[in-house]
Order: C-alpha cells, then structure tokens, then sequence
C-alpha cells in the first residue's frame, strides 16, 4: 500500500490546485493545514519544507529512489505528480510541452495578475483607481487569452484534460470579484463549467471549505498577509 502524502495547505486557489490534482490521481494525502492568516507560514519547521514561506508544500515519503521528498511551488507539484502517476501529462512530445507552457502561463501570469485584480479591489485599505484599472485590464486581456486558446482545443494542453487545466481553473472561481465576466468568453465558460463538474474538483474544493474566512479581515491577519511580518529575514 503506498504511503500516504503529507499535504502542507489552505483553500486558496493554489491550495486547489494541487487537491485537484490529488483527488484526479487517487493519491492517498494528509491534509496538514497551514493557517496563512496567522502566520504559520513563517514556522521553522514549514521554512524547511517551503523555503519561500508559500503554502502548499508536501511530503512524499516515497519520493525519487524510495526516500521522503520535500516539494513546494504548485506548479512543480503538480508536474512531480504527474510524473509519479503517468496521469495528466501526455508522454507525446508535442502535447507535454504545450501542456507545461499553458502551465506556466498560469503560474507567471494568470495567478499573479489575478491575484493582484483580488488585492488592489477586495483588500487594500487605500483605493488607488490606476492599479484596479491596470490589474482588472489586464485580467480581461488574460481571460482572452485563455478564450482564445479554448477556441481551437477542447482543453488549454491539447485533446486532453492536464494539469495545466488543474492549475488554471481554481483562478477563476472568483471571476466576479476581479471584475470580470466569464459568459462574455464563451469557449472559457464551456471549458470551466465542464471542469467544475468533475467529482474530483468538487472533492478539492471541498478541503478545508470550513476553514474560509468569514467577513471582514481582522488586524492580524492583514498583518501576516498583507504587513511588514512577511518580509522579516529569517
């Protein structure tokens, strides 16, 4: 019986990904919550694991030649997963690089952008017009991209649902907060409510559900998100 993996975790759309991608395989996994709004991202003993403080991060205890493996980075995670399995990324030349470059346009791209959209217009104290209209502005040109691309192949990698899949959708369950309008991208919607249908995505989506804050964001958490805390040396 294969070991189960030790899940470091929080549902944020880089949490999901990676359950997806767990519950797509069928790989036992440890959820092993990592509370960002009180800062336990900044432990010693997840620092070890995450050098760059980012949740998620696991443990493989049978990792490359039979010993535990640390990992971090969503997008490697989900490439050593798909590796680990031979699941969600084609062997054929041609379609594992497109894969892996739809895979990185979400990593440089769409979570980065998408992520500023939810800062500069749900949580910044101060409202600054330019950065909403840059941020929201370029999340349309994303969303595009992205339609564009789902024009021509039925999912981002090519004929078949990847992980670059996996990676992206989580991004845009929150369309209406960037200021969005996901029907305006027909072959976008299509492609997102297929994959919201999925058992397996339901399932990711559902760990640590209870956990989402509720409300307003109180001091600390801003602090430890947001603050000076993150940029201490350690």
């Amino acid at each position: 019986m294969t070991a189960a993996i030790d899940l470091y975790t929080w549902p944020t759309p880089n949490g999901h990904k990676v359950h997806i991608m767990l519950e797509e395989t069928g790989l036992a996994y440890n959820v092993i919550p990592v509370n960002i709004g009180r800062g336990e991202q900044f432990a010693p003993d997840f620092l070890k694991i995450s050098p760059n403080n980012k949740m998620p991060a696991m443990v493989d205890p049978e990792g490359p030649g039979g010993r535990p493996f640390a990992l971090a980075e969503s997008g490697a995670m989900l490439i050593y997963l798909a590796e680990k399995t031979g699941q969600f990324l084609s062997t054929d030349p041609a379609e594992r690089y497109r894969t892996l470059q739809w895979l990185m346009t979400q990593m440089g791209h769409v979570g980065p952008m998408l992520g500023q959209i939810n800062h500069f217009r749900n949580y910044a104290v101060e409202k600054i017009p330019y950065a909403i209209d840059r941020y929201v502005n370029e999340g349309t040109r994303l969303y595009n991209v992205l339609d564009g691309r789902l024009a021509e192949s039925e999912w981002l990698g090519g004929a078949d649902y990847s992980i670059a899949d996996m990676a992206t959708w989580p991004w845009l369950r929150s369309w209406e907060n960037q200021g969005q309008n996901l029907e305006a991208h027909p072959n976008l919607a299509r492609w997102f409510r297929e994959i919201e249908a999925r058992p397996a995505v339901e399932r990711g989506c559902a760990v640590l559900a209870d956990r989402r804050r509720q409300g307003a964001m109180t001091d600390e958490e801003r602090e430890n998100m947001f603050g000076a805390t993150q940029y201490r040396k350690r």
